[in-house]
This record gives structure tokens, C-alpha cells and sequence, in this order.
């Protein structure tokens, strides 16, 4: 007998805007048109943005070039691509000389095409310019969370590290768990909650950086296992905004981790030691890994489970 098909993974709701589009679906919104299409190409990849950019600029100088070819009067021209290269000399104000324009007709096209090609080349001056100075983060998250006892407290967990090594000055971290509850009218909602954790902030953000959240009494998280999180449909976001001293400018990055990437009675392995000769080091292979550690259920005030869970691989 057949197994059964695998249950599709569940979307975040804090994916990136791209996966997110993907896994939405969105119904009754009035469509964006035209509207969005600066957004659209900021966070689109260089490849996408500069192949719309040459179809604009293939499709612009086609349709003067037809336009000439329809009204004649381009003098050295004997069949459409002669007009349509005609029409990109005048775009990018080439002039070899062997056509010009001959006639008013021709001159008015001639006229509109420059004031075109001025426009788009100022408006895809500019894209590009955003689009190389926008500021952007090399943040590396570790792919899950861990919980175990830190300083006797059972403590949630997970790393971050600045692959860039220059300094985030000011650099804060905010956790919150987005979660499913019931109201006393039965009605169902999606609430944000906050989680205090240990450290907020630091001066200066070099290196790597274990963001801790105490699962105290006073934790929204108390007494809930892995199970207790798939039943609430939580997923735990996380943001981190500061000032890159290179950049002169904020940055930010974010990550989310579903019940799946919730590891209890779990550490993360060590990853910064000396050299012989002095040096500090990091060893960005071990940031993800994790082996077995205390962890005191009863003072999570839940019952351990009767089997570990692993975590899925993420990209």
C-alpha cells in the first residue's frame, strides 16, 4: 500500500516578500496596475530588473522605429531595421550620420523620441542608483531554536551572527510569538506577543550574538512544548535593526522559527575559541549544530516528551 502524501509545509506569515506572494492568496484587493512597479523593481534581483529594463528599451525604440518606417521620411532607410536602428541612435543620441530625418512628420517623431529616451534613461539612472545604494544586511540566523537550562532557568535561544565583521553600532533585537487564541466570545484571532529577553541590545554588534528569552512564570511561553506550539500555531519572529558604521545608515534583517525549529533539551555547540597564536575564532560550521543539554521541566512547568524531535533542514 501506498504511503500517503506528505502534508504540504506550512507558509510563514514572516517569509520573505517573494515566498510570501507565492503562499498568499489574496482576494477582493484592487489590483496595483502601474502603481507598484518602483517597489517591484527595488526588490527584485539585478538579473529581473535590468532584463525588464532592456525589454523597455527594445520595446520603446521598435515602436518609433515602426512609427518612422509607417511615416517615412528617414532619408538612407530602405526597410524597417533601418528605421528601428534609427530609432536607437536617436535614443542614445549616437547621429553616425548615414540616416537623418527628412521631412516634418519624421522631425516630430525625432522630437518625441528624444524627450522618451531622456525620461527613461533618467528614470533607469536612478533604479540602478537605489538599487546599488540601498542599504542591506549580511545577518546569518541559525536555523533553530534551542531551549535549556541557563543559570538553572530553562531559557529559548537561538544565535545570530554579523558575517560582515564591521561593526552595528546600537544593534536591537525584538522577539515576538505570533499565536492563535480563542476569545471568550469564540471567536478566533491571530495575537502578537512580546517576549522579554535578558539582552535587548548591545553596544556594538562585531561577531555572534545568543539572543536569550527566560521561560519563566512570566513567560507567554510557559509550560508549552513543541506540541503545545504546533496546537497554537505559533511562529516566533524575530527582528534586529541597527547602525552600520560603513554604511552610515540602519540595516535590518529578520528570521521566524516554526514549532519544528523549537528544540528542547538542546544547546548550540560552541563556535568561538583561540589560536595558538592569539587570535580569536569563529567557526561559522558548527553555528547551526546543537547536542543534548539539561533542561528542568518542571521548572518550564511542562511534562517532558516521551521522544526528541529534529529539526527540518532550511535553506
Amino acid at each position: 500500500m501506498a504511503n500517503p502524501p506528505a502534508p504540504p509545509e506550512r507558509p510563514r506569515l514572516f517569509a520573505n516578500t517573494e515566498t510570501r506572494i507565492r503562499t498568499l492568496a489574496v482576494m477582493g484587493a484592487n489590483p496595483a496596475g502601474f502603481r507598484d512597479v518602483y517597489h517591484y523593481m527595488l526588490r527584485s534581483s539585478w538579473t529581473v530588473a535590468l532584463g525588464w529594463a532592456a525589454l523597455g528599451f527594445l520595446l520603446i525604440n521598435a515602436s518609433y522605429g515602426t512609427a518612422y518606417f509607417l511615416t517615412g521620411g528617414i532619408n538612407g532607410a530602405h526597410d524597417w531595421f533601418d528605421c528601428f536602428f534609427f530609432s536607437v541612435e536617436t535614443s542614445g543620441t549616437i547621429g553616425y550620420g548615414n540616416m537623418f530625418p527628412d521631412g516634418r512628420s519624421a522631425e516630430l517623431l525625432m522630437t518625441g523620441e528624444a524627450f522618451t529616451a531622456l525620461v527613461y534613461s533618467a528614470m533607469i539612472t536612478g533604479l540602478c542608483f537605489a538599487k546599488f545604494a540601498r542599504p542591506t544586511s549580511r545577518v546569518l540566523w541559525s536555523k533553530i531554536c534551542v531551549v535549556s537550562d541557563r543559570d538553572g532557568v530553562p531559557t529559548l535561544m537561538f544565535r545570530v551572527a554579523n558575517e560582515r565583521r564591521n561593526h552595528v553600532v546600537e544593534a536591537n533585537v525584538r522577539v515576538a510569538v505570533i499565536r492563535m487564541e480563542v476569545t471568550q466570545e469564540g471567536e478566533k484571532l491571530r495575537r502578537v506577543v512580546d517576549l522579554p529577553l535578558l539582552r535587548q541590545s548591545t553596544p556594538s554588534f562585531v561577531l555572534s550574538w545568543t539572543v536569550m528569552h527566560p521561560l519563566n512564570e512570566q513567560s507567554p511561553l510557559f509550560g508549552i512544548t513543541q506540541d503545545g506550539l504546533r496546537k497554537i500555531d505559533a511562529e516566533i519572529v524575530v527582528t534586529l535593526t541597527g547602525l552600520d558604521e560603513t554604511l552610515m545608515q540602519t540595516i535590518h534583517s529578520r528570521t521566524s522559527y516554526l514549532p519544528e525549529e523549537v528544540i528542547y533539551a538542546a544547546r548550540f555547540e560552541d563556535i568561538l575559541s583561540s589560536l595558538p597564536d592569539g587570535r580569536r575564532a569563529i567557526d561559522y560550521r558548527k553555528f547551526h549544530g546543537h547536542q543534548p543539554a539539561k533542561l528542568s521541566w518542571d521548572r518550564l512547568g511542562a511534562q517532558a516528551p516521551s521522544e526528541a524531535t529534529q529539526p527540518p533542514a532550511r535553506a
